[in-house]
């Protein structure tokens, strides 16, 4: 059994008297501390995917499981437990406390979850050991994002789910971010599941799966990932 299962999922939305279908049957496998990119173009289905297997969001149909668990079997309040203590997410908008530190931001996160990190330590893996008592409008925007992704990292989940984490900054900045992102995979043997609409970045992912019109049109394994500093685009 894998990591993650997921098996014939549909997501249907009812617009009015309309039926979008987001997703039309997903099937994918994910193992333990893979790093995963799900690629598509905008409208695809893999913001859909991200935000079910998150817990934000629920199936119309299908089977979903995550280290055992059986999410879309859960009700609302196993979700909320799920979001809470297994998964940490990185947005394409860092989201951070602007009357906090960096060093406050990721403490907040840790407050909520069993097992966290120290704070300190991730900051410092992320490369930000000299910014812990800035505050957000005083880091640039690759610094904010590594805020975000040491904050959803210290809460030490079972997923880092990263919705377009590099959209809102430059090349050299997101290819910085994505290499901490590899790094931090390997380090912390973290599963990472990484959506974008760059099919650059898909050499730098254990596994890939390209995502049209609600289906997984291709699923690939790279036995060896490119590392992040030898992918141009």
């Amino acid at each position: 059994m894998s990591y993650i299962e997921f098996e014939n999922v549909t997501k249907v939305y009812h617009v009015g008297e309309v039926d979008i279908h987001a997703l039309a049957g997903v099937d994918f496998a994910v193992e333990k501390g893979e790093v995963v990119i799900v690629a598509g173009a905008s409208g695809a289905g893999k913001s859909t995917i991200l935000n079910i297997l998150g817990g934000m969001d629920t199936p119309t149909a299908g089977r979903i499981v995550v280290d055992g668990a059986r999410v879309d079997q859960m009700n609302e309040k196993q979700l909320t437990d799920y979001r809470r203590y297994d998964i940490g997410f990185v947005f394409q908008f860092y989201n951070l406390v602007q009357n906090l530190t960096a060093l406050e931001n990721v403490e907040l996160a840790t407050e909520i979850c069993r097992d966290p990190l120290v704070p300190s330590k991730v900051l410092a893996d992320v490369g930000l050991q000299e910014r812990i008592n800035n505050f957000p409008s005083q880091l640039s925007g690759g610094e904010q994002q590594r805020v975000a992704i040491a904050r959803a990292l210290a809460k030490n989940p079972k997923l880092l789910l990263c919705d377009e984490p590099t959209g809102a900054l430059d090349y050299v900045t997101g290819k910085q971010i994505l290499k901490v992102l590899q790094e931090m995979s390997r380090s912390y043997g973290m599963t990472v599941i990484i959506i974008t609409h760059n099919l650059a970045l898909c050499p730098m992912g254990d596994r890939v799966f390209r995502v049209k019109s609600g289906k997984i049109i291709s699923a690939e394994y790279n036995e060896h990932p490119t590392d992040i500093d030898e992918i141009e685009w």
